[in-house]
């Protein structure tokens, strides 16, 4: 796993085919939190979603690339907790 402390926050999130995932709002443990602008439609906009530490392939400069292709990465991808 990539040095999570390297991610910087509004650093875009990419799959490994390039595609783009998401906005960094922020690290929180082991997983890099979405801005909201990219929570998706229906019953998942307007909240964040979470992508586990472990899919970061690399961190450089402003891009946090992912070890999976973005379709992909997107079904990996945690539902803000009710409580959050």
């Amino acid at each position: 796993m990539a040095d999570l402390s390297q991610i910087k926050e509004h650093a875009e999130v990419i799959g490994a085919d390039g595609v783009h995932v998401g906005t960094v709002d922020g690290v929180e443990g082991n997983r890099i939190k979405l801005t909201k602008t990219d929570s998706g439609q229906g019953g998942h906009e307007g909240h964040h979603h979470y992508i586990d530490g472990g899919l970061v392939a690399t961190v450089h400069d402003n891009t946090v690339r992912l070890s999976a292709n973005g379709d992909v990465a997107v079904t990996f991808e945690q539902e803000e907790d009710a409580k959050s």
